[in-house]
């Protein structure tokens, strides 16, 4: 199990592991890196580590309660669900 994973070894492809702003930055790294553009270092914490501690904390059950009438259009709705889940 891996749970973090260094910029350097992500990119666009791992969104799904790391998700887009963790992927993008280490796209950047990768990219811009080679052409003299220093970004600085860093490292993600994977979907796995996240799944990880939602389990062993055992509340996986209560956020899905809490996300079961979910709209996504309803900005106010999101941010309160967020809150709860905080």
């Amino acid at each position: 199990m891996k749970f973090i994973r260094w910029f350097e070894q992500v990119g666009a492809k791992d969104v799904a592991l790391v998700g887009g702003k963790n992927a993008s930055l280490g796209e950047m790294i990768r990219t811009l890196d080679k052409k003299g553009v220093s970004v600085p270092s860093g490292f993600a914490i994977t979907a796995e580590a996240y799944r990880y501690v939602v389990n062993k904390a055992g509340i996986s059950r209560k956020i899905r309660d809490i996300l079961a009438d979910l709209d996504t259009h309803d900005m106010k709705s999101l941010s309160t669900k967020g809150k709860k889940i905080r």
